[in-house]
C-alpha cells in the first residue's frame, strides 16, 4: 500500500466496495480503514467529491451479505466521521436513520452505525467552549438525529412548506413497536451530546421515552432501556422538567389503576433516577419513598395471603414488585443516606419484614414478629437444625418460586443500611442489634444458598463496623511487622524515655509484659460491642451447625464470619474450640477443586462459587486467628488436631495455600512458647514444637517450590528461634538443632533470592535472644561480617535491612559478648561510610551500632575517619532521634577515654563553623563523659563565654554548658547567674541561647536552679519570654526523666498563667501549663477545664493551647484522668465563639485524633458536626481592603477552614469508617474550589479517597471533572508575579497525580466490569449503560483534554510519581 495515501488512492478503492467477491469487499474496507485511521484528518476536506463517494460506498456495504464485510464497515466509520466534511455528515446520518438491511439477517446493522458514528464525533466538555468541530457535529445531531427520533422538528428552522418528517424510531402506532435499538441511539446522543442539548431537546427526547414506559404493549427490553435512558438523560433536566417530570411520577404512583407491571417499572426507574443525579433528586425522596414502603406494607402482604389462601396461588408479579422497590431503596440509602433518615424505621421494618418472607414454607408463630426471634436463654436456636431436606430446599423453580429474589433484596438493603449509617448512629443507639441482628441470626436457616451468603455477609459487616474505630491501647502477642489473621498490626506509639533512650535501639524483649497470652477484649458494659458479646455465642453455635452442610460457599462464608467475629472480640471461641476444631480440618483437607485457583469474596456480595483452595484459605487463616487471639491453655487440642491437617496443606502446590498454611505454624510456635504458653505440660509442648520445627526447617531447604514460601517459612523459622531462646531454651530446643538452624538461616544470606527474608529473620532472633548460649561465638561473627558486606550493596532496601539487623545484634548483650575486638573494627570500616547525612533514616541506627562497637573495641583511640565523620555531622542541623543517636556515640567514645582527637577537631575545625546547637550538644557530652581525658575543662568554657565578643562563640559555649549541666546533675558548679547574666546581650541569638541552656543546665539541678528562675519573673520587665523557655526546656525532660519539681509546682502554676496573657508569651507559656499538667494532672487538669468558660478570650486561647501539647503524652494514668473530661473540653473548644480560637480547637482536635484516638472516637458523633460547618465558606468573614488603588478581598475565615480540612483529613485517616461518606465527598469536591493550600489539601483527601471508596469517588467523576478541568485550564495573567505563577503551577500537577489515580480507577473498573458476565433485571450502578457509565464517558473526555492540552506536564508527574514508587 502508499505510504503516504492520498484522497486517489481512496477513490481507486471505492470501486471494490461493489465487487461481487465478498473478499475483495473486505480487503478493500481492510485497506480503507488504515488508510483513514493513518493519514491526516485533511485528507477528504479538499475533495468532496471522492469524500460523498467514499460516505455512499461505507453505506452501501453495511447492507453486505457478508457479515465480517457488514462489521468491517461498520468499524470504517469511526475515523471516517472525523475527517468527512461537515456539509456531508447531516446527510450520512440521514442515510443511516433510513437504511434497511434487505440482504442481510441482522437488522440492528444500521442502529450499530449510527452508534459508531455518534460516539466516534467530537463531543462537548462541561465547562469548556465547544470547538467549531464539536458544534457541526452537534448541528448535525440537532437538526437529523434528534427529529428522526422524536418524529418532528424540535427546534423550528424558520423554512416554509416543508414535508413533514418521517414517523420517528421512538414513536408508537398500532402497526409497529417501538425499536430497542432506537433507544441505544437516544442513550448515545445524551451521553455524548447531553451538556450541549437545548432545554427543549432534553424534553422532547424524555417525553417520547416516558411514552414507551406508559404503553403496555412495551417489551421488557424496550423498558429496561427506556429506563436506563431517561437516567442518563436526567444529568441534563432543567429544573423545570425535572420537576414536572417528577410530578408525572407522582401521578402514575396514585393512579387507582396501577398494575403491577407499570408499577414495577415506576420503582425501577425511581431507582436509577437517584443513581444517576443524586443531588438534584435527594430533595424529591421524601415524597416518593412512601410510595415504594407502601409496596412493601404488612396490609399489602396480608391481602396477598388472603389470595393465596383462597386458592388463586403465589402472584409473581407481587414478588417482582417488591423486588424492584427493595433495589429502590437499597438505591436510595445508598445515593441519599441524608435524606433517607426520616424513613429509618419504617425502612428497617421493611426490610426484616421481607428478610423472612417466604410463601412457600409454613411459618411458625413465633416467626411473626421480628422481636420473637431472639435466641433462648441457653443461647440456641431450638428452629435451627441441618439435614438433608435444609440443604435441598434451594433447588425450587424460578418461574414459579421468586420469593428468594425479595430476601435477598431485603439482605442487601440491609446491608446498605449499615454500610452507611453505622457510624455512631443506628449502631450506637442500638438500633441495629435490638431489631436487624437477631432477625440476621435467625435468618442463618435460610434455603436458598445465594440469599444464605447474603445473610452472612451482612452480619459479617455489621459485625467488622461494630469493630471499627476500636482503638487498643495495649499489644497482645504482636511481635512482628505482619499483619494478624484478623487485621493490620496494632500501632505502636513510643513512650517516652529518658534522655538516652533512642528509638533506633533493639525491639523490647520478648519477655515484654507486652507481649503476654492474649485474653478476651475488654467488654464495655453497654454499646454495640456489649450487644454483640451477648449474641456471639449464639452466632457461634449456628455458624458451627452451618459448617456442617456440604456446600463449601457456605462453610467458606461461615468461616470468614467467624474470622470477623474474632476481629472484634478475641476469645470467642474458647468454650466453642471442640466443635469447630474438626470443621476447620476438614476444610483444610478439602481437596483441590479444578478451578482451585479462584477465590470468591463474601465480604461484599453473597453469591459466587466457592473453590477447594479457597475454602482451604480461609481455613487456614481462621486457624491463625484462634491460634492467635486464644489463651494458650484453650488450645492444646486444638494445636494437636490442626497440626497435621496444615502440615499436609504446607506441601500444597498453589502457594497462595501454603503460604497460609506457614503463617498458621508460625501462629502455633508463638501460642506454644513464652510468655504466652501457659499449660504445664512440657512434653506435649515439646514434642509439637519439634514437629513444628522440622515442618518450617524443611519448607526453608526446600529448593522446590514457590520463592514467596520459602521466604515466609524463614521469616516463621525466624520467630520460632526467637521465641524458643533465653535461659530455658534447652527445654524447647537443643542447643544442636538451634545453631544448625542458625546456621541455614546465615547461608540464606548469600542467596539473592532469600538474602531479604534471611536477614529479617536473623533480625528477629538477634532482637528477642536474652542469653549468651542462645549464639555462637563463630556464627556471631561470621553473620555480623556477613551482615556488614551487605551494607555496601546498591540496592538500599537490603542495606536497611541488612544495618537494622546489625544494630539487633551489637544492641543485644547476648550476641555482643560474642563480638571480637577484630570483627568490630570490621564492621566498624563497614558502617563508617553510611555516616552521613544524605540518608537519615540509614544515620540513626549506624550512629546506634558505632556507639555499641565501641564498647566492644579494646583501642583506646577511635580512627580518624570516624572522628572526621562525626565532625562533619556536626556541620548540618540535626535533631529528634538521630540526634540522640549521635550523642550516645559520643558519649560512648568519651567513657572509652578515646575522645581527646575528637574535641581537638571539634574545637580547632570545627568550632563555630558547625550548627551551635549540635556542635554544644556533641561538646558538652563528650566532656562529661571523657572527664580529664579530652584535654579541656568546664572551667575553660565559662572563661570562654565571659571573654568571647563574637555572638557565635557566646552561643557555642552556653550550648555546651547547658548540656555538660543537663549531664551532670546535682554535681554541676555551674550557677544560674552565669546564664541569666547574658539574658540582656545585644540581639536575639545570645539570650535565647542563654534561656535554653539555663533550662537544660536547670533540668539536672533543679532545686538550685528553679527558685532563681521564679524569683526572675517577678519583676514586671524581667525577661520573661526567655525564662518561660528555659521553663519548657525543665518541664519537657522534667516529663522525661526523674526530675523532682513538685515543690515548686504551684508557685510555677501561677507565673505561668499571669506571664502567658501577654500575646508574646502565649505560644510558650501555653506549652508549659500543658507540660506542667502532665507532670500533675491531678491539680491543674480541673482549672484547666474551668478556664475554657473564662470571658477573656486571650485565657481561652492559651488554654486551647496548652491542651494541644498536654495531648501529646501516652502516659496510661494520664488518659484515666483526661477520659471523663476530654469529651467536654473539645466540645467546649470547638463552640468557641472566637474566630482564632475556634482555628486552635480545630488543631487541639487534630492532636486528640492522632494521639488519642481511643478517647475520642466513640464520641465522634459530637465533635463531628462543628468540624463540617467550619469547612464551609462564611461570605459575612469575606471582606473588601483597600490598598492604594486597588480593592483586594481578605477571607478572615481562611485559616480557620484550612484546619477544618486538616481535621477531616486527619479522621479520615484514623476513623474514615466512622465519617459519613457523602458528608466527606461533598466537602472535598468544595474544597477543589476554594483557596489554594485548601485545593492542594482536597486533592491528598481526595487520592485518600480512592482507595477508601473506589466506588463512591467514581460515583462523583462528573462533579469532579470539572474542578479539575478549571484548574487545568486556568491561565495566570501576564503581569502575574512569580508565586502566583508557582501555585498554578503546583496546582496544575496536584490535580494531574490525582487524575493519574483516578484514571487507574477508572480503568481498573471498566476491565472487572468487562469481565463480568452477571445479567440483573435492574440496572447495575456500573453497567456500561447506567451512570456509572456516562462518568466513564465525562471521564474519557476528560482524559483526552489532558493528553492534549497537558502533555508534557503529565508526563513529568508521572516520572515523578514512579521514581517515589521505586
Amino acid at each position: 500500500m502508499n505510504t503516504n495515501p492520498t484522497s486517489a488512492s481512496i477513490s481507486g478503492l471505492l470501486p471494490k466496495l461493489k465487487d461481487a467477491d465478498a473478499d475483495y469487499r473486505f480487503m478493500s474496507l481492510n485497506d480503507l480503514y488504515t488508510i483513514l485511521t493513518n493519514t491526516s484528518p485533511v485528507i477528504l476536506q479538499q475533495d468532496y467529491n471522492t469524500c460523498a463517494r467514499l460516505v455512499d460506498g461505507v453505506v452501501h456495504t453495511l447492507d453486505d451479505q457478508n457479515g465480517e464485510v457488514q462489521n468491517l464497515a461498520i468499524k470504517c466509520l469511526g475515523p471516517l466521521v472525523v475527517k468527512i466534511h461537515s456539509s456531508i455528515l447531516p446527510p450520512l446520518i440521514e442515510k443511516l436513520t433510513h437504511l434497511t438491511t434487505e440482504r442481510s439477517v441482522d437488522r440492528s446493522v444500521p442502529t450499530t452505525a449510527l452508534r459508531t458514528v455518534i460516539s466516534n464525533l467530537p463531543r462537548p466538555t462541561p465547562g469548556a467552549i465547544p470547538s467549531k468541530a464539536i458544534e457541526d457535529a452537534y448541528a448535525a445531531i440537532s437538526k437529523v438525529l434528534i427529529p428522526r427520533l422524536v418524529g418532528y422538528l424540535v427546534i423550528p428552522n424558520g423554512l416554509k412548506n416543508l414535508p413533514d418528517p418521517p414517523q420517528g424510531m421512538l414513536e408508537f402506532d398500532l402497526d409497529r413497536m417501538m425499536d430497542p435499538d432506537a433507544l441505544d441511539i437516544a442513550i448515545e446522543v445524551a451521553r455524548c451530546f447531553g451538556p450541549m442539548l437545548k432545554e427543549e431537546e432534553t424534553n422532547a427526547l424524555q417525553s417520547v421515552i416516558s411514552h414507551a414506559l406508559d404503553d403496555h404493549r412495551s417489551s421488557s427490553v424496550v423498558n429496561k432501556k427506556a429506563i436506563v435512558a431517561l437516567s442518563v438523560l436526567a444529568s441534563y433536566f432543567s429544573d423545570d422538567i425535572l420537576s414536572a417530570f417528577i410530578s408525572k411520577l407522582i401521578e402514575s404512583f396514585r393512579d387507582v389503576h396501577l398494575i403491577n407491571e407499570k408499577r414495577r417499572l415506576l420503582m425501577s426507574l425511581t431507582g436509577a433516577m437517584v443513581r444517576s443525579i443524586p443531588q438534584k433528586f435527594g430533595p424529591y425522596l421524601m415524597t416518593l419513598t412512601p410510595f415504594i414502603l407502601s409496596a412493601l406494607s404488612e396490609e399489602e402482604l396480608a391481602e396477598q395471603a388472603e389470595k393465596t389462601a383462597e386458592g388463586g396461588g403465589n402472584d409473581p408479579e407481587a414478588d417482582e414488585v417488591r423486588e424492584a422497590a427493595l433495589v429502590a431503596l437499597e438505591s436510595f440509602l445508598a445515593s441519599c443516606s441524608t435524606e433517607m433518615r426520616f424513613y429509618t424505621t419504617e425502612i428497617i421494618h421493611a426490610a426484616l419484614l421481607f428478610l423472612k418472607y417466604d410463601p412457600n414454607v409454613a411459618q411458625d408463630e413465633s416467626d411473626q414478629e421480628v422481636d420473637d426471634t431472639q435466641t433462648g436463654e441457653d443461647g440456641e436456636d431450638d428452629d435451627f437444625e441441618i439435614d438433608e431436606e435444609f440443604e435441598g430446599d434451594g433447588d425450587l423453580d424460578d418461574d414459579t418460586d421468586l420469593s428468594w429474589k425479595v430476601r435477598r433484596c431485603a439482605t442487601k438493603v440491609i446491608y446498605t443500611l449499615i454500610s452507611t449509617r453505622a457510624s455512631g448512629d443506628l449502631l450506637e443507639n442500638g438500633t441495629l442489634y435490638d431489631k436487624v441482628a437477631p432477625a440476621l441470626l435467625e435468618r442463618f436457616k435460610e434455603r436458598e444458598e445465594n440469599v444464605r451468603l447474603e445473610i452472612l455477609a451482612t452480619m459479617g459487616c455489621l459485625i467488622r463496623k461494630t469493630g471499627e474505630g476500636k482503638v487498643n491501647r495495649d499489644l497482645n502477642a504482636v511481635d512482628d511487622s505482619r499483619p494478624t489473621p484478623v487485621g493490620p498490626a496494632q500501632s505502636r506509639k513510643r513512650r517516652r524515655g529518658g534522655s538516652d533512650s533512642n528509638p533506633f535501639e533493639m525491639q523490647a524483649p520478648l519477655s515484654s509484659s507486652t507481649d503476654v497470652s492474649p485474653i478476651g477484649n475488654s467488654i464495655p458494659s453497654s454499646g454495640p460491642r456489649a450487644s454483640l458479646a451477648k449474641m456471639s455465642q449464639a452466632i457461634v453455635e449456628s455458624l458451627t451447625q452451618l459448617l456442617e452442610m456440604k456446600s463449601p460457599p457456605t462453610r467458606q462464608a461461615s468461616l470468614a464470619l467467624l474470622k470477623e467475629l474474632l476481629a472484634v472480640q478475641h476469645g470467642v471461641l474458647s468454650d466453642s474450640l471442640d466443635q469447630i476444631t474438626g470443621h476447620i480440618a476438614d476444610a483444610i483437607r478439602s481437596s483441590s477443586a479444578p478451578n482451585a485457583g479462584v477465590t470468591v469474596s463474601f465480604s461484599t456480595a453473597g453469591t459466587g462459587s466457592a473453590s477447594g483452595s479457597s475454602l482451604r484459605m480461609e481455613a487456614l487463616s481462621l486457624a491463625a486467628a484462634i491460634a492467635d487471639t486464644h489463651q494458650s491453655n484453650h488450645l492444646k487440642s486444638f494445636l494437636e488436631k490442626l497440626e497435621p491437617e496444615v502440615e499436609l496443606a504446607l506441601k500444597d502446590k498453589y502457594y497462595k495455600v501454603s503460604s497460609e498454611a506457614i503463617h498458621v505454624l508460625e501462629q502455633f510456635v508463638k501460642a506454644l512458647t513464652p510468655p504466652r504458653f501457659q499449660v504445664q505440660d512440657q512434653f506435649y509442648q515439646k514434642h509439637l514444637l519439634e514437629r513444628l520445627q522440622n515442618v518450617i526447617v524443611a519448607r526453608t531447604m526446600a529448593a522446590e517450590g514457590d520463592g514467596e514460601v520459602r521466604q515466609l517459612a524463614m521469616h516463621a523459622l525466624g520467630t520460632f528461634l526467637a521465641r524458643t531462646s533465653g535461659p530455658h531454651s534447652v527445654k524447647y530446643l537443643s542447643h544442636s538443632k538451634r545453631y544448625a538452624a542458625l546456621d541455614l538461616l546465615a547461608d540464606k544470606i548469600k542467596n539473592e533470592t532469600t538474602r531479604m527474608a534471611a536477614i529479617r529473620a536473623i533480625g528477629e532472633v538477634a532482637s528477642h535472644s536474652t542469653v549468651k548460649s542462645d549464639f555462637e561465638t563463630s556464627w556471631v561473627q561470621k553473620v555480623s561480617l556477613e551482615l556488614g558486606a551487605q551494607l555496601r550493596k546498591a540496592d538500599r532496601s537490603v542495606r536497611a535491612v541488612s544495618l537494622a539487623t546489625l544494630r539487633n545484634l551489637v544492641v543485644n548483650p547476648a550476641a555482643h559478648v560474642h563480638l571480637k575486638p577484630e570483627a568490630a573494627r570490621g564492621l566498624t570500616e563497614c558502617i563508617l561510610p553510611l555516616v552521613t547525612v544524605n540518608d537519615l533514616h540509614l544515620l540513626g541506627p549506624a550512629l546506634v551500632v558505632l556507639a555499641n562497637l565501641i564498647k566492644a573495641d579494646d583501642r583506646e583511640e577511635v580512627d580518624p575517619e570516624m572522628v572526621q565523620a562525626i565532625c562533619s555531622l556536626t556541620m548540618v542541623q540535626l535533631g529528634g532521634a538521630v540526634l540522640d543517636a549521635l550523642l550516645s556515640l559520643v558519649k560512648a567514645i568519651g567513657e572509652q577515654g578515646a575522645g581527646k582527637p575528637l574535641m581537638q577537631m571539634l574545637l580547632q575545625d570545627v568550632g563555630i563553623h558547625g550548627d551551635v546547637n549540635v556542635v554544644g550538644k556533641v561538646m558538652g557530652t563528650l566532656l562529661v563523659a571523657g572527664g580529664s581525658n579530652v584535654g579541656v575543662r568546664l572551667v575553660d568554657f565559662t572563661v570562654e563565654l565571659q571573654n568571647a565578643q563574637d555572638d557565635k562563640r557566646k552561643c557555642l559555649a552556653l550550648a555546651v554548658l547547658g548540656e555538660a549541666g543537663l549531664r551532670l546533675g546535682d554535681a554541676s558548679p555551674i550557677a544560674a547567674n552565669v546564664f541569666m547574666a547574658h539574658f540582656n546581650s545585644e540581639g536575639d541569638q545570645v539570650p535565647l541561647a542563654a534561656a535554653v541552656a539555663l533550662g537544660r543546665a536547670g533540668t539536672g539541678k533543679a532545686k538550685k536552679y528553679m527558685p532563681a528562675i521564679l524569683q526572675a519573673m517577678n519583676p514586671e520587665g524581667s525577661p520573661r519570654y526567655l525564662l518561660l523557655h528555659s521553663i519548657k526546656e525543665i518541664l519537657q525532660h522534667a516529663s522525661e526523666t526523674s526530675t523532682d519539681i513538685s515543690s515548686f509546682s504551684s508557685q510555677l502554676w501561677n507565673r505561668l498563667l499571669e506571664v502567658s496573657q501577654s500575646e508574646d508569651n502565649r505560644a510558650v507559656g501555653a506549652e508549659c501549663i500543658g507540660r506542667l499538667t502532665i507532670i500533675d494532672p491531678k491539680s491543674y487538669l480541673s482549672p484547666l477545664q474551668s478556664y475554657l468558660k473564662d470571658e477573656n478570650p486571650s485565657v481561652r486561647g492559651m488554654v486551647i493551647q496548652a491542651i494541644r501539647f498536654a495531648l501529646g503524652d501516652s502516659d496510661d494514668s494520664w488518659d484515666n484522668l483526661l477520659q471523663p473530661v476530654i469529651i467536654d473540653m473539645l466540645t467546649t473548644m470547638l463552640h468557641d465563639s472566637d474566630l482564632e480560637n475556634a482555628r486552635l480547637a480545630l488543631t487541639t482536635l487534630i492532636a486528640a485524633t492522632h494521639n488519642k484516638p481511643y478517647l475520642i472516637l466513640p464520641h465522634l458523633g459530637k465533635l463531628l458536626p462543628p468540624v463540617m460547618r467550619a469547612t464551609v465558606i462564611k461570605p459575612h468573614l469575606i471582606r473588601e481592603v483597600q490598598m492604594g488603588p486597588f480593592k483586594h478581598k481578605v477571607d478572615d475565615g481562611l485559616e480557620s477552614r484550612k484546619s477544618a480540612y486538616e481535621t477531616l483529613y486527619a479522621l479520615m485517616e484514623t476513623a474514615f469508617s466512622r465519617l459519613n461518606t457523602a458528608e466527606v465527598f461533598d466537602r472535598v469536591i468544595a474544597g477543589l474550589d476554594d483557596e489554594h493550600d485548601i485545593r492542594m489539601l482536597c486533592n491528598v483527601m481526595l487520592t485518600k479517597l480512592i482507595v477508601l471508596e473506589p466506588d463512591e469517588t467514581q460515583r462523583r467523576l462528573d462533579r469532579i471533572v470539572p474542578q479539575f478541568r478549571a484548574i487545568l485550564s486556568f491561565v495566570p495573567k501576564e503581569n502575574a508575579v512569580k508565586q502566583e505563577l508557582e501555585k498554578a503551577e503546583e496546582a496544575s500537577k496536584g490535580v494531574l497525580r490525582v487524575s493519574l489515580k483516578l484514571n487507574e480507577l477508572v480503568a481498573t473498573t471498566a476491565a472487572t466490569t468487562c469481565g463480568s458476565s452477571v445479567m440483573s433485571a435492574i440496572p447495575s450502578p456500573v453497567a456500561a449503560d447506567g451512570p456509572q457509565g456516562q462518568n466513564a464517558a465525562i471521564w474519557r473526555n476528560y482524559w483526552e483534554f489532558v493528553k492534549r492540552d497537558n502533555y508534557a506536564q503529565l508526563k513529568s508527574v508521572q516520572e515523578e510519581m514512579m521514581i517515589k514508587d521505586d
